[in-house]
């Protein structure tokens, strides 16, 4: 009897139900190839946000199979999705996500290497869907297996990247009713911290002019890029006087054609993150601000449409507790020699932090109120309906997100052994939500007593409908 067994026997002492949940560590070891090639799947579609048609349609057709119940197309967006199996209480969800990050093509190898796509796992989203649909199946087998009553319910939600796909589902009451919420995130590390995030807002902003010949007649021109211009300008000298901790970052994604046309459409899309949604709201206030001071001075017209908009994560360390205690049953991931061999390649690229590729291993101890530099439309979900995360190491340690290095590791093994420990994490995690009335009660009086007794979820992106083309 393996140490990591020992452990799971002590830690859940009675007889049938410690068998059950071996059972599903191994039904999922058993299965790691068989997830693997699905991942790799959608590793290889690399569909971006509201674009993942053949991710979803996959992820759809697997949860099928296994006799959930699917309700597509769900907020209006046609990529989105809600399988269901069981029935009564307590029902708890798992978020999935399957989109990939536009300009990021890279090979499964450890040199850069462009496959000539125009999008890549740099986030591990094939992963983390087909990780999370891993963790339903086996807790839908656990629940025909001991008869138990409640309901899992895997959430397919596009758009992480920038489009708030959670947001809308959330808006559309999706998750109302729910008891609790589990969600994972590939890394370099594994851990399961009650951690929050940084809430955003972003748009596009649209100036128009004249176009003229900007050498024969520039004077009969007004020039959107000078807008443009103009506004990230005055935004670069807001920085001194906004908090430190802000984010602010854009890029230009329509400069003009020609230089010697002067250009009468510019395009720059902005984002601004910060720990508290309120401050990122006051910020974007001053940001569109100085959109109409730029079309004032330049003489062009401005417009703007908001294209998403989270809140921070709401850390719930009842939940994150549950969590982190199956991680640490699970353990971390274990590299081959030849991964080994990888991983020091991929160590040796520009980019990279040394960390001791053994870390991988590893299970990170308890971290007090740690905050993420991302943003994720997880915060709206969990505004509204206890939910925690963990993370695990899909990527060699030491790699940054969003990185050619990350979705090169993603399309190995190296991912795949990742994915399986959130997968089994989050599989137990449920089992014992199911199990344990007490754990959901103590989730939800925490859930509670964070929130003001006056608050009301008004997303930050408005009563705008689905920005289904933002990655156009």
């Amino acid at each position: 009897m393996t140490k990591k067994l020992i452990a799971l026997l002590l830690l859940f002492p009675f007889g049938v139900f410690s068998q059950s949940k071996k059972q599903v560590l191994d039904d999922l070891s058993k299965k790691e190839s068989y997830y693997g090639d699905l991942a790799k799947k959608i590793w290889d579609y690399a569909e971006v946000g509201y674009q993942e048609v053949e991710s979803s349609k996959l992820l759809q057709e697997t949860l099928k199979k296994e006799g959930f119940s699917i309700e597509s197309g769900v907020a209006e967006i046609p990529t989105a999705f809600v399988a269901k199996f069981g029935s009564g209480k307590p029902v708890i969800g798992i978020l999935g996500e399957y989109d990939a990050l536009p300009g990021l093509s890279q090979a499964a190898v450890a040199e850069k290497q462009s496959l000539n796509k125009r999008a890549g796992h740099a986030c591990g989203h094939h992963l983390f869907g087909v990780g999370s649909a891993a963790a339903a199946i086996e807790v839908k087998n656990w629940l025909k297996k001991t008869n138990k009553s409640g309901t899992v319910v895997f959430y397919g939600t596009p758009a992480e990247e920038g489009g708030s796909g959670k947001v809308y589902m959330t808006r559309a009451g999706l998750f109302d009713g729910l008891d609790a919420v589990l969600h994972w995130h590939p890394g370099d590390a594994n851990s399961a911290n009650a951690g929050t995030s940084l809430a955003n807002k972003t748009g596009k902003f649209r100036f128009r002019g004249l176009s003229a010949h900007a050498s024969a007649s520039p004077e009969s021109g007004r020039s959107a890029l000078d807008g443009v211009e103009a506004m990230t300008h005055m935004i670069n000298l807001m920085r001194e006087h906004i908090p430190q901790d802000t984010r602010v970052h854009y890029v230009i994604t329509n400069g003009g054609k020609a230089p010697n046309v002067v250009p009468d459409f510019a395009e720059l899309y902005i984002y601004v993150r910060h720990r508290s949604k309120t401050e990122v709201k006051r910020i974007w206030e001053w940001v569109e601000n100085a959109a109409k001071g730029a079309a004032l001075g330049t003489a062009t017209q401005v417009d703007w449409e908001i294209i998403g908009g989270v809140y921070d994560i709401l850390p719930n360390e009842s939940l994150a507790a549950v969590m982190r205690n199956n991680m640490n049953l699970v353990g971390g991931v274990n590299y081959t020699s030849e991964e080994i061999e990888f991983a020091k390649k991929i160590q040796e690229t520009p980019g990279i932090s040394k960390k001791p590729i053994e870390s991988a291993a590893a299970i990170q101890g308890l971290v007090d109120d740690a905050v993420s530099g991302g943003s994720t439309d997880v915060g709206d979900v969990s505004w509204n309906v206890p939910t925690a995360g963990c993370s695990s190491a899909t990527w060699v340690p030491g790699t940054p997100a969003h990185s050619w290095q990350a979705v090169a590791a993603g399309g190995t093994n190296i991912g795949v052994k990742g994915m399986m420990v959130s997968a089994k994490t989050i599989a137990l995690s449920v089992i014992d939500l199911f199990s344990d009335p007490e754990l959901l009660k103590k989730a939800k009086s925490e859930f509670d007593s964070k929130k003001d007794p006056c608050f009301k979820y008004i997303p930050l992106l408005g009563d705008r409908k689905p920005a289904l083309d933002y990655r156009n």
